[in-house]
C-alpha cells in the first residue's frame, strides 16, 4: 500500500485521540507555594539553587510545569499579534498521562529540603518519561490503544534510578505506536505530536513526545528510547541534546521492547551538561539485564563514573574527529542542513580539532545489509510474560485485537508472519555476539585506529523536519547504522537552524564507553555556539496561570 493511502486511513482514527483529553491533577496543598517560577529553559542547577536558595519550592516547581502542560499541550498555542497558518493550527500533543502523585511527590521533596537543607542529584527535578518505560503506579502502553489502563507493578531500572536519586517522574509521553517509527510520532492511545518550532511538522519518531516536551519546558528533562534513530533523531528535529548510550551501560530492564538487542534508553534535554548529570544518574549494573554483562566482558569498564567531570570549556583541543560525508555529501542532502553542518566543522576547527575529512569505512556498503536482526514478537511476549497483569498476553493477541493505527499494519502483521528465507528474525544475538555486527564494529574500529580518531562527526539527519503527513521527501535520517549496529554511544547536540525556525542538530559517535569523551566535546561545542533557542509558541506563562 502506497505511503499517502496509509496516511489517508491514519488521519480518521487520529482526529478522535487529537481531541483534548481530560488529565487528572493532585489536589492542591493547603500550604500555599512560593513565587511562580519560571521553567523555561530553566537547568537542573538553576531549579536546585533556587530550591534551596528559598526562591521557590519543589512544589512551584511542579505547578509551574503542570500549568505549561494545561495551557500548552491539549490547546492550541497562541502568541499576541501572530496568527497561526491554518496548518499550524493544532496542539503540541505531547502528553499522554500526568503523574496524579506529582504535587505529593514535591510535597515530600520540600519537606526533605526543609529538614536537610539538600537535594539528592535530580531532587525537585521533574523528568518526563516515554510511555515505553515500566512506571509503578502509572500507565505503560508503549503507545498502544491495545494496553490502556496497564499499570505495572514495579519501575523499569531507569526509572528507579531516577527516583533514587530524587527526581519527580512528572508525566508520560508520547511515541510512535509500539516504536516502529522514526519518522513521525503518531499512536492509538494518544494520536499525533507536533514539533513545538513548527507545528505543521513532526518531531520525528519514536521519542517524538519527549522532545517535543522538553524542548517546549512540559517538563525539566526527559528519557527516550533509541533502536535505531529515536533519541537521536527527535533531539535533533526538537533542538535538544540527546544520548544513545553505549549498549551495556544503561539498562534495558522494564522497557517495552521493539527489536531488545539494538534498544537502549537514554536522556533528552535543553543542554549537555544536563545530559551529563542525567547520564551518571542513569549509568549502572543490572543483574536482570543480560546485556549489561556482555557488554562488561567485551569492553571492560568503570561504573559510577560522574560525566559532568567531562564537562571542559576547550575539551576539543588536541581532538581528532573524522568527518563521514558518506552522510552528507551527497545531492540528496537539504543545502541548507549542509551549509549548517559546514560552520559547525569551521567550529571545531576553530575550537582546535583535527578534523580528519572526508573519513570513510572500507566495505561500508557490503557490510550494512546483513546488520539488522530483530524478533518484535519474540521480544515483546517476552515482556508480556513478565507482566501478567496485562490486558494481552501476546503480540498476536493484540494483532488480533484491531487495536493499533493503520500505518504500522505491515510491520505489526509482518511481525506474526512466518519469516522469509532472508529474515533476520531469530534467535537475534545481542551486538557482542552476533558475527555480522562483530565484523562491522571491527571495520570501524579498524578505520577509527588507522586514522588515530577519538570520534566520528555528521549531521543527525541531512533534511530538516518533514511535514506532517509527508511520508514521500527525503527522510534523511543518519542515525540507523553506525552506533545501533556497533553499540558504540553517539551524541546530537543543536548545531542550528534551517528554513528559517526548523532545528538542525550534529552527531558525534565515539568507541564503546567513551561517552565522556562525547560529552566534553559536546560541551565545549554548545558553549561556543549557543545555537539553542526555545520555541517561540511556548513562551513562560503569565504569572496568573
Amino acid at each position: 500500500m502506497s505511503a499517502p493511502r496509509l496516511w489517508s486511513l491514519i488521519f480518521p482514527l487520529v482526529t478522535l485521540c487529537l481531541l483534548p483529553l481530560p488529565v487528572a491533577f493532585a489536589a492542591p496543598s493547603a500550604t500555599p507555594s512560593t513565587t511562580p517560577f519560571n521553567v523555561v529553559g530553566a537547568t537542573i542547577a538553576q531549579t536546585q539553587q533556587a530550591i534551596l536558595s528559598g526562591r521557590t519550592t519543589c512544589r512551584a516547581v511542579v505547578e509551574a510545569y503542570l500549568a505549561r502542560i494545561r495551557a500548552y499541550d491539549q490547546t492550541v498555542p497562541t502568541i499576541p499579534g501572530q496568527a497561526l497558518e491554518p496548518d499550524q493550527q493544532f496542539p503540541l500533543n505531547s502528553i499522554v498521562t500526568v503523574n496524579p502523585h506529582a504535587l505529593y511527590e514535591a510535597d515530600a521533596c520540600d519537606r526533605a529540603v526543609r529538614r536537610t537543607h539538600t537535594l539528592p542529584p535530580l531532587g525537585g527535578i521533574a523528568v518526563l518519561v516515554k510511555d515505553n518505560y515500566d512506571t509503578a503506579g502509572l500507565q505503560t502502553t508503549g503507545g498502544s490503544l491495545a494496553m490502556k489502563g496497564f499499570v505495572p507493578t514495579t519501575d523499569a531500572t531507569m526509572v528507579a534510578r531516577l527516583r533514587a536519586a530524587g527526581a519527580i517522574v512528572l508525566a508520560k509521553t508520547n511515541m510512535a505506536e509500539w516504536a516502529f517509527s522514526p519518522y513521525l510520532t503518531a499512536s492509538s492511545i494518544a494520536g499525533i505530536t507536533r514539533n513545538p518550532y513548527d507545528l505543521s511538522r513532526v518531531p520525528a519518531g519514536s521519542s517524538g513526545g519527549t522532545a517535543a516536551a522538553v524542548a517546549a519546558s512540559l517538563g525539566q528533562s526527559g528519557l527516550g528510547t533509541d533502536t535505531g534513530n529515536s533519541i537521536r533523531g527527535p533531539s535533533s528535529h526538537n533542538d535538544l541534546v540527546g544520548i544513545r548510550p553505549t549498549i551495556g551501560l544503561t539498562s534495558r530492564s522494564g522497557i517495552v521492547p521493539l527489536f531488545a538487542h539494538n534498544d537502549v534508553g537514554g536522556p533528552m534535554t535543553r543542554t549537555v551538561t544536563d545530559a551529563a548529570r542525567l547520564l551518571t544518574v542513569l549509568a549502572g549494573p543490572d543483574p536482570t539485564d543480560p546485556d549489561l554483562a556482555a557488554a562488561a566482558a567485551a569492553y571492560p569498564h568503570p561504573w559510577g563514573v560522574d560525566y559532568t567531570r567531562a564537562l571542559k570549556r576547550h575539551a576539543l583541543r588536541g581532538a581528532r574527529i573524522g568527518v563521514f560525508r558518506q552522510y552528507f555529501a551527497t545531492p540528496r542532502t537539504d543545502p541548507e542542513v549542509r551549509a549548517v553542518m559546514e560552520r559547525a566543522l569551521a567550529t571545531l576547527r576553530a575550537e582546535g580539532a583535527t578534523l580528519v575529512d572526508p573519513f570513510t569505512l572500507p566495505d561500508y556498503d557490503t557490510l550494512v545489509p546483513t546488520l539488522w536482526c530483530g524478533d518484535f514478537a519474540g521480544d515483546l511476549d517476552h515482556y508480556l510474560d513478565l507482566h501478567p497483569n496485562a490486558p494481552y498476553h501476546s503480540l498476536r493477541q493484540i494483532v488480533d485485537s484491531g487495536l493499533y493505527l493503520p500505518y504500522i499494519t505491515e510491520e505489526i502483521k509482518g511481525s506474526i508472519a512466518p519469516p522469509a528465507k532472508d529474515d533476520r528474525r531469530s534467535p537475534c544475538p545481542d551486538v557482542y555476539h552476533d558475527p555480522a555486527k562483530i565484523r562491522f564494529r571491527n571495520a570501524l574500529l579498524q578505520a577509527m585506529d588507522a586514522n588515530h580518531l577519538d570520534a566520528i562527526v555528521y549531521p543527525t539527519w541531512s533534511d530538516p523536519p518533514r511535514k506532517v503527513g509527508d511520508m514521500t521527501s527525503p527522510a534523511g535520517d543518519n542515525s540507523q547504522v553506525l552506533s545501533p549496529q556497533t553499540g558504540f554511544p553517539a551524541l546530537t547536540v543543536p548545531m542550528g537552524f534551517t528554513h528559517g525556525n526548523l532545528p538542525a542538530g550534529m552527531t558525534l559517535l565515539a568507541r564503546p564507553f567513551r561517552e565522556d569523551l562525547l560529552l566534553g566535546y559536546a560541551f565545549d561545542f554548545e558553549q561556543t555556539t549557543l545555537a539553542r533557542h526555545a520555541p517561540p509558541l511556548f513562551p513562560a506563562l503569565p504569572a496568573s496561570h
